[in-house]
């Protein structure tokens, strides 16, 4: 099809004003690092169902390949076209309604381009709780892609992952039929759970429309313990330890490097160290419960019974000075990124693992490269380390980055395959990881995949270069 037909047709599906060429086009084709950029045939913001299933009607029809886009905060670059130009981007951030909330059954139906604050603020409008916390990014993701990416978060300890917070689903496929699984029910043993195939997909088998989501009473009481410790793996047995004394009111267990605080405190206006001394690690250990009675007596008395393993602790239910630790968490990426850039890695490992993966990665990563600065926080909770590495001189960093990228990908990743952990916990695999799943992946898995993706897909049209 003729480019000046497309955009006529493609305008008379959406609207004129809905379709994006050239220069107005270019912001969606950028990722948020700036890492990948490419080009598009247009940028196309469909207002609802039918809008996006006649889309990709006309472009299957023309064998023309498709990127959906939501808030295009994706890490790894699923969000946006390749270098070529011969796609177009069908965002959905027109699509943001909250179709219902019920309230009783614990459930919204929400569309892909609601954002995550929003679901979240109408859920709280009927004292209900959706989970999914991404804070650095809370008002800019949409639902639509933190399901495609099956977005992980701070309360994956308790709530898991986007996966587990979904009952239903609503996808336009491949050739534009559209698929109602809108479905609210808990309890569904009718054959293959569809749903699944598309949570975690990063668009590749098809556009997720709308979604049925879980809610939860929301909690009324909230505790936060800042501690002190000089080693990972006193983390690993405290964390068995709260969850043995505490149970299902623990909500968060984040770890921070020291590393990970200088840079904060370089970079961060109105951070400061939380105790007078300095330590290796500080762990932020987050309880909460929909009853009033407070909390902070349990969590201080479990870390207390803990031993004297942990030189410093403190125990807040103040709202103001938790978030002031929180800040100190939520601010790492931004410090790093002021600092330059840094070769990333989300990875995971099984909790009782992780304290081995962050020193056995640090030893080789150090014999290797001597002087290499090592960036280390995240997830304790469930097994997801943020690992990113750089040279503390500027001048040296980008060199090195230039020259050794993929060794030091290797020796982390060796150690994750050792230790039977994922290359990708909760970012996904995009275009950042495309080729170096297939050294990590069982290739039958890998087959099995590519026999989905020619089922649905059978002309490769659905974000082509992702993940597979």
């Amino acid at each position: 099809m003729p480019h000046a037909d497309l955009i006529s047709s493609l305008s008379a599906i959406a609207g004129s004003a809905a379709v994006l060429t050239g220069e107005p086009a270019a912001p969606y084709c950028a990722d948020q690092r700036g890492r990948y950029s490419g080009k598009a045939l247009a940028v196309v913001f469909p207002a609802d169902t039918q809008q996006v299933a006649d889309i990709v009607r006309l472009c299957a029809k023309d064998k023309i390949a498709i990127v959906p886009q939501g808030g295009n905060t994706s890490l790894c670059g699923a969000s946006v076209p390749l270098a070529e130009g011969r796609q177009i981007v069908i965002n959905l951030s027109r699509m943001k309604r909250i179709r219902s909330v019920d309230p009783v059954n614990y459930t919204m139906t929400v569309e892909a381009g609601c954002t995550l604050a929003g679901v979240r603020e109408a859920a709280e409008q009927y004292n209900r709780l959706f989970p999914l916390e991404l804070t650095a990014i809370l008002r800019y993701c949409e639902i639509g892609g933190n399901l495609s990416t099956n977005a992980g978060g701070i309360g994956v300890l308790r709530y898991g992952n986007a996966r587990d917070l979904v009952l239903g689903l609503e996808v336009v496929l491949p050739d534009g039929r559209i698929w109602n699984g809108l479905r609210s029910l808990r309890k569904n043993n009718t054959g293959y759970d569809l749903k699944h195939l598309f949570i975690g997909a990063e668009g590749t088998l098809g556009i997720i429309t709308a979604a049925v989501l879980k809610l939860y009473p929301r909690p009324q009481s909230t505790a936060t313990a800042c501690v002190a410790i000089s080693d990972p793996a006193i983390a690993v047995n405290l964390l068995a330890h709260i969850r043995a004394t505490c149970g299902d009111t623990l909500s968060g267990f984040e770890i921070i490097s020291r590393s990970c605080m200088d840079l904060v405190f370089k970079h961060i206006p109105d951070s400061s160290e939380p105790f007078a001394m300095k330590y290796e690690y500080y762990l932020l250990i987050q309880s909460s419960d929909v009853l009033q009675s407070p909390l902070d007596g349990a969590l201080r008395s479990a870390i207390q019974s803990f031993g004297e393993q942990i030189p410093e602790f403190a125990v807040t239910t103040d709202a103001g000075m938790a978030e002031k630790w929180w800040k100190l968490r939520m601010n790492i990426s931004e410090a790093q990124k002021r600092e330059g850039i840094s070769i990333k890695h989300d990875v995971s490992v099984p909790v009782s693992r992780v304290a081995e993966f962050i020193a056995r990665a640090g030893a080789a990563l150090r014999d290797a490269f001597p002087g290499i600065r090592i960036v280390a926080f995240g997830h304790m909770g469930d097994g997801n380390v943020h690992y990113n590495a750089s040279m503390p001189d500027a001048g040296k960093n980008e060199a090195f980055i230039r020259n050794h990228e993929g060794a030091v990908n290797k020796l982390v990743y060796a150690v994750v395959r050792e230790l039977d952990g994922s290359i990708s916990a909760e970012h996904g695999l995009g275009q950042l990881k495309r080729e170096t799943i297939r050294d990590y992946k069982d290739p039958l898995e890998l087959e099995l995949m590519r026999s989905i993706k020619q089922t649905l897909d059978p002309h490769g049209l659905m974000n082509p270069g992702k993940v597979l």
